[in-house]
């Protein structure tokens, strides 16, 4: 993520980072082990929320197109209930991405704005109001939307496909849904990494850098930078997406099989 809020080089220059593992080594050489955790507070505030608002909304997406309980939904239909989702998380999401983003490039950068995270939140209100902590909402729904119905449209493909003949897709064992969430968070970022450095590039522009939001960040990127850029951080996203969401996945049907055995008909 560091790779997309570094700060644009100056002409002649070389970026500040030549990929993944060269972000990793200055990072934890130039700002020790805590460095890799630069704006990690924002975000976890929001995580438990974030996902219990995310799995709610795949839950009413599902709903809302089934006549019956029973009623079993086409891949569509998931990637719909799934797009539904994005859309309940970036409220959340939103001010917490544009914090981070802030928090990591003010650590590349070198100078000293804001002293963490609620600082920063403080400052940007002071700033600009509630539009200044949200900032990059728009950006925020074209990277979540998309990417969420393709995460849960995955996941549940992936579960039908892992299910052995006979058995219930509601018995697949721990390995299995590990496998299904990594790869299902594979996919997700595979979508979601185009809009994220294009959020991650707006949201630490200087007010009125872009007046045309996101389609000014987009022009200045392929003509300054190529059409590649927009997968800048893919190597380090991909890395952090297998395990992050295997252990998601299988945290929700754990805690889901947990609820439904102490209150069944809640």
């Amino acid at each position: 993520v560091r790779l997309q809020t570094q700060p644009k080089p100056q002409p002649g220059q070389p970026p500040l980072y030549s990929g993944t593992f060269d972000c990793f080594r200055k990072t934890l050489f130039g700002e020790g082990v805590r460095g890799l955790y630069r704006g990690m507070a924002a975000p976890i505030i929001g995580v438990t929320p974030m996902f219990a608002v995310c799995f709610f909304g795949f839950g009413l997406g599902k709903r809302l197109q089934q006549r019956k309980p029973d009623d079993i939904l086409t891949y569509p239909q998931l990637f719909a209930a799934g797009m539904l989702s994005g859309v309940f998380t970036t409220v959340i999401m939103a001010p917490g991405e544009r914090i981070k983003c802030l928090l990591q490039i003010q650590a590349a950068t070198g100078e000293t704005k804001y002293s963490g995270s609620l600082d920063c939140a403080k400052q940007l209100y002071r700033e600009a109001g509630i539009r200044g902590v949200y900032k990059g909402t728009v950006l925020t729904l074209m990277r979540d939307v998309p990417a969420s119905g393709m995460y849960f449209m995955t996941y549940e493909w992936l579960k039908n496909i892992l299910t052995p003949e006979g058995k219930n897709v509601s018995d697949l064992s721990a390995p299995r849904i590990l496998f299904a969430g990594g790869l299902a968070g594979i996919f997700n970022w595979a979508v979601a990494i185009p809009p994220d450095v294009l959020k991650s590039r707006f949201q630490t522009a200087p007010p009125g850098k872009y007046p045309n939001g996101f389609r000014d960040v987009l022009r200045e990127l392929i003509r300054e930078e190529g059409v590649a850029s927009l997968y800048k951080g893919f190597t380090a996203v991909m890395i952090r997406a297998f395990p992050a969401n295997a252990a998601c996945f299988l945290g929700f049907e754990v805690a889901m099989k947990f609820l439904n055995w102490i209150a069944p008909g809640l």
